[in-house]
């Protein structure tokens, strides 16, 4: 005992100093979380003294909104935003502010969480079903939604085609027809909705379509097959997700998971729902990216990639070196040589390329962040990725609102 005080004393002084030591921390806490929110632009759009407006986000159901908070708007545009794997939702936020400012009263940008970090290793499938629940929960918070939109990175693309599927809906509608020489007629046409909602953007970065089984699908690898295949006998360490990319699935007899996302199946039209959005796009790194190749991302056969990289410098975005227009008459006789694709890398390139996309080949050469171009193309993280900020730029300036 201390002298000159009693014991009362000294447990009131020990209850006091540590209630101080759990409010310094406390304090310390929120400070932390202000400088990271300071850092990372988390602010809620509020009307100011000036009568304007600032981005805001929400979370609901541990996922995250990011929406303008106008008392006088009413968006009708659902923009879905999916990261890839061992992803969050804080990858897609620099593109999310993007888009809110450029169109403040016309989009609900939603960065989908329900498939983040370990949970990405459960498999496309189950990760697909939970990013469709997911968005209808979106939807039923907003009733004045009338399309969607979807942008993803990497394995992120993939889930998405599956969620869409899940989430796609057969509308069948009556149109009047004109044919010389006879009389109108009535045709039923089918038109496609998304939960409730027009499709119109299906946008993919640095997407693995036609998945990572040897033949350079990842550059890392180098092209040397017996890495290549040690990669694939070893898949299993991703999880189930490991399996649909590296295509070693065989549930119950049937065929790899992207092999079959290519048709429709008689429980899930995967063609059909990629068909009713108005616009697919691709996104692709040409160089330096070590994860996903160029080819798988740009769906296209090695011997399709443009040849001839000196593409002339574009001032506006300097990074995006090519862009192929939408083409409806895509056709590709395949010649049997030793360059060509394994049967099933051929039979899913097919299925795909009968809808028309969109390509726009990118490129950090030059770019201190080439190295991390995989994450760069993204904005993934903003101080590290930078530069990848006029990719972005140009999916907002193409983006069909």
């Amino acid at each position: 005992m201390e002298l000159g005080r009693s014991s009362e004393e000294i447990n009131r002084s020990s209850s006091s100093s540590q209630v101080d030591d759990n409010n310094n921390n406390m304090d310390k806490k929120k400070k932390r979380r202000r400088r990271k929110n300071l850092m990372l632009g988390c602010f809620r759009r509020r009307r100011n003294d000036n009568g304007d407006s600032t981005i805001g986000e929400s979370h609901v159901n541990g996922s995250l909104n990011m929406e303008s908070a106008s008392d006088f708007r009413n968006p009708t545009h659902l923009v879905v935003t999916v990261n890839g794997i061992i992803g969050s939702a804080q990858n897609w936020r620099f593109a999310a502010k993007q888009f809110l400012k450029r169109y403040p009263h016309d989009v609900v940008v939603h960065c989908s969480e329900s498939n983040h970090s370990m949970l990405t290793f459960d498999g496309v499938d189950v990760m697909g079903s939970r990013l469709a629940e997911e968005v209808l929960s979106v939807v039923k918070r907003h009733p004045g939604l009338q399309k969607i939109s979807f942008i993803s990175h990497s394995l992120g693309g993939l889930v998405s085609r599956y969620a869409i599927a899940k989430l796609y809906t057969e509308e069948f509608t009556e149109e009047t027809c004109e044919v010389k020489g006879d009389s109108p007629y009535r045709e039923e046409m089918v038109k496609g909705t998304m939960a409730g909602l027009e499709p119109i953007n299906f946008i993919t970065s640095a997407t693995p379509h036609l998945g990572c089984r040897g033949h350079r699908q990842i550059p890392l690898f180098c092209g040397i097959l017996a890495i290549e295949k040690a990669a694939t006998n070893i898949s299993w360490l991703l999880g189930r997700t490991g399996k649909h990319l590296f295509l070693t699935d065989t549930d119950d007899g049937k065929p790899p998971l992207l092999l079959r996302m290519v048709d429709d199946c008689e429980e899930l039209k995967f063609i059909s729902a990629l068909q009713s959005f108005k616009r697919r796009v691709t996104y692709a790194n040409a160089r330096f990216d070590h994860i996903v190749g160029w080819s798988t991302s740009s769906l296209r056969r090695r011997t399709e990639l443009p040849k001839n990289q000196k593409f002339p410098r574009n001032n506006q975005y300097p990074h995006v070196i090519n862009e192929e227009p939408a083409r409806t008459d895509y056709f590709y006789k395949a010649e049997h040589d030793d360059d060509m694709t394994d049967d099933m890398e051929e039979t899913m390139i097919r299925g795909l390329t009968k809808l028309s996309w969109e390509r726009v080949d990118v490129s950090f050469k030059g770019s201190r962040q080439r190295l991390m171009a995989h994450s760069t193309i993204q904005v993934k993280t903003p101080f590290i990725n930078s530069d990848g900020a006029d990719v972005i730029q140009h999916m907002l300036d193409n983006f069909m609102l």
